[in-house]
């Protein structure tokens, strides 16, 4: 088996829901980021690429069944390069990378991009066709943006309450308080903001043409727990609910990639390798436990590495809501201040399909920053499931 690197990472910079992005359609952002990866690697022939991986989570609008082909079309990429569009939901970035390094591994391909890109904004409402033609009734729009839509029936309900719901279960059934919650958000916000201040994203990301956006948009500095307090419950009544717009992750607009292969790849690409996928794993749950589903999947990507938790020196988890964050960092019983150095997608943001190789690449550059060696990247994913890969340091 071939030993998979990380080259280069790369993304936009996360815009709000109906925000600075919201006019920019998926297949461009998409092609923005494979056309700055490809011109990142200074001797990299585009014909050389051998395949394109990318991850949406929606498919129903712009994003044309198959943004991955669409988007390296759109980005100048030979037509000869084959391009694929995954779908794990939240996790479908992180799912395209892992694709794509068994590929490389088993000696298939030298030069992968992989990524994913989400327009929340532009997703579409869909209307279900009817049974006989011509119906006399109304029928009812459903939106893709988020969450379940037309459910089958035979689906039990406990699995198809809304994700905030599905959070609140998980929050009561892990003791996570309320405090804790507006504790780690306002830290996302904290942490994401001197990491731009600071110069730390200046290298990861590129700007879209024609749009005034230097940094990711739904980071809030003048956040405090204080004011997070105030907020009320989103899914539930103020006597039993904990979970608020402030310390759940936003929606988001933005693309990412990243540029994986195989030892040949630094000749062929002029880069040097920054990072050695190491393990991969994936884990599923019920449904409505959904956030916790990535601590199997990190503690099988450890075990793949050969590797335990007190060899890793940080981590990415994604922050779909704080509570499903601080139950997934009790379970693995690390040390929180390794984990989300630099902010998490409460702060920066969580375009679905872009945020498994946003998290990728910015653990990557946390552990040249730092120094450190291993790291794990972890993502929870709608309908009970979670991915992790774990890399290390070989730059």
């Amino acid at each position: 088996m071939s030993e998979v690197f990380l080259y280069d990472a790369v993304r936009t910079p996360f815009g709000r829901y109906a925000g600075a992005l919201a006019g920019i359609r998926p297949d461009d952002l998409g092609a923005l980021v494979i056309r700055e990866t490809v011109r990142r690697a200074p001797s990299l022939e585009p014909e050389r690429i051998d395949e394109i991986f990318f991850g949406c989570a929606n498919g129903a609008g712009e994003d044309n069944r198959n943004v991955g082909r669409m988007s390296g079309l759109l980005a100048g990429v030979p037509t000869s390069v084959p391009a694929t569009t995954l779908n794990r939901l939240c996790g479908s970035s992180l799912d395209a990378a892992m694709v794509a390094s068994r590929q490389i591994a088993l000696g298939e391909a030298d030069v992968v991009v992989v990524g994913g890109v989400e327009s929340m904004s532009r997703a579409p409402w869909v209307l279900p066709k009817t049974e006989r033609p011509y119906p006399a009734g109304s029928m009812e729009l459903a939106s893709t943006t988020l969450g379940w839509r037309l459910v089958n029936p035979a689906m039990p309900k406990e699995w198809t309450v809304s994700l905030g719901e599905a959070t609140e279960q998980l929050r009561e059934k892990y003791a996570v308080t309320r405090e804790a919650m507006d504790e780690f958000a306002a830290r996302s916000h904290f942490l994401a903001d001197a990491a731009w201040s600071s110069g730390f994203f200046a290298d990861q990301v590129v700007a879209v043409p024609g749009v005034g956006l230097d940094r990711d948009e739904s980071i809030r500095c003048e956040t405090t727990v204080e004011r997070l307090a105030g907020l009320k419950p989103s899914f539930r009544s103020a006597e039993t609910g904990t979970v608020t717009a402030g310390n759940a992750s936003p929606l988001n607009d933005g693309a990412s990639a990243a540029l994986l292969g195989s030892a040949k790849a630094d000749a062929l690409t002029g880069l040097s390798p920054v990072a050695r996928i190491a393990g991969r794993g994936a884990a599923a749950n019920d449904p409505q436990f959904f956030g916790y589903a990535p601590v199997e999947a990190a503690n099988q990507a450890l075990a793949r590495a050969g590797i335990t938790w007190d060899d890793v020196d940080a981590v990415e988890l994604n922050e779909a809501f704080a509570a499903q964050a601080l139950a997934c960092v009790a379970a693995w019983g690390v040390d929180p201040e390794i984990v989300n150095q630099h902010g998490g997608a409460i702060a920066i943001g969580h375009p679905l399909g872009a945020s498994g190789t946003r998290i990728l690449g910015t653990l990557a550059r946390s552990l040249q920053v730092s120094g450190g060696k291993w790291g794990v990247a972890a993502i929870c994913i709608g309908v009970g499931q979670g991915l992790a890969v774990v890399i290390e340091n070989v730059s």
